[in-house]
């Protein structure tokens, strides 16, 4: 809407004197004033274009990634040009189908139709097998409930983490397996690598630009795992979720970094626990005052002991959540202030003693097992004001 008036006002606002605030709003009366008061007539639409323009571009490979950058195409990773002749070849069969529409993309209002993602997948360096995990990713992200919006163009650091069940997972060789959330994998790298080029590219989140994350964190390069389901105790995540154990699932969580929980003492369930939830416990999360669904990866050595005793999943986050547990004498006055307007129900006229939990209810926890040997296992604060999709894997 570029007829739309905007006043701007410094940053930050949150956390500030009332007094600063409110000079910075007297600064720009004026301007809303003229906003409005005034209504341009909108400019005239250029007409839409029909699918992927072609452009010329250096044949140079080392010149095609400046070339790339000055575009905001690329991720500052090396990209493979993205031809027409691999861009078909990515599309195989659905070329006849390269203009449907798979999901819009905010907070641009980006068609991601299937020749964009697949231009995309191409630039990631991805392969024809690998799209139909990436165009799910692309479906779940644009599901309402993820909030792409908020996920697209907040300074926190989050990113859909992209986590895949089923066959398909070991057909690929998405690892879940030793180091499944670094290097080393090339389906886990291009995948969750082409589902960011689309929501930069398509969506419209460039980092500095519509994306303000203050600092970011790698996972917003590439961020995919598959659940480790032979080493897990319990059923997998899809399955917990209402799928089929047969039936191939990506899952988008609006994920921070991973925090990682070492424990190589504990023998018990109980043990385990303490670790995990004193790694939880803490003042500076999202989850604790915009809810959500904080993920929990269970390392496999971890998760077994967790079953050790019978302990169904529901159990494992009912014990968990009700060990996570936040005095709020550990948050500052301005925060407490803060967090009482927004969740005046667990914030507001309590006494310092009282205690918030991590999240919500037991239920908002999730739990998937993945990694390999090592008493390691990591927690995934989310953005809070999200909740994780889970969508089919479409041949």
């Amino acid at each position: 809407m570029p007829h739309l008036p905007v006043a701007l006002v410094a940053h930050p606002i949150g956390g500030i004197d009332p007094v600063i605030v409110r000079g910075r709003a007297e600064a720009v009366v004026d301007e809303v004033l003229v906003g409005l008061t005034r209504d341009p007539a909108p400019p005239s639409r250029p007409p839409a274009a029909v699918g992927a323009a072609v452009t010329e571009a250096p044949e140079d490979l080392d010149a095609f990634q400046a070339w790339a950058m000055e575009r905001r195409w690329s991720d500052g990773l090396a990209v493979l040009p993205p031809t027409a002749s691999r861009v078909d070849r990515m599309l195989g069969a659905r070329a006849a189908r390269r203009h449907e529409i798979v999901a819009t993309l905010a907070p641009l209002d980006g068609a991601a139709t299937l020749e964009a993602v697949a231009i995309n997948a191409a630039l990631a360096g991805a392969d024809p097998e690998h799209l139909p995990v990436i165009v799910a990713a692309v479906r779940a992200i644009a599901d309402p409930t993820f909030n792409l919006n908020a996920i697209q163009t907040t300074t926190h650091p989050c990113t859909p983490l992209v986590v895949v069940n089923g066959p398909i997972a070991g057909r690929l060789g998405i690892s879940g397996g030793p180091n499944a959330l670094g290097n080393g994998h090339r389906a886990n790298g291009v995948i969750g690598r082409a589902v960011r080029l689309v929501m930069q590219n398509v969506g419209g989140a460039r980092p500095g630009l519509e994306d303000r994350a203050t600092l970011g964190h790698p996972g917003k390069f590439s961020y995919c795992l598959a659940e480790n389901e032979a080493a897990s105790p319990w059923a997998p995540l899809h399955v917990e979720r209402g799928f089929a154990a047969g039936t191939s699932t990506v899952t988008a969580c609006g994920s921070e970094a991973p925090h990682n929980v070492n424990d190589h003492g504990s023998t018990t369930p109980e043990g385990i626990l303490l670790a995990l939830a004193g790694t939880a416990a803490t003042t500076g999360s999202n989850n604790v005052y915009l809810a959500g669904e904080p993920l929990v990866i269970l390392g496999p050595e971890h998760a077994q002991t967790l079953a050790l005793t019978g302990w169904s999943k529901a159990e494992v986050k009912r014990r968990l959540w009700e060990l996570v547990r936040i005095r709020l004498d550990r948050f500052s006055a301005e925060n407490l202030a803060r967090f009482a307007t927004i969740d005046p129900a667990r914030f507001a006229d309590r006494p310092p003693g009282a205690e918030v939990r991590w999240c919500l209810t037991p239920e908002d926890l999730m739990i998937v097992v993945a990694g390999g040997p090592g008493k390691h296992s990591c927690l995934v604060p989310t953005f809070g004001a999200t909740r994780s999709v889970t969508v089919p894997i479409e041949a």
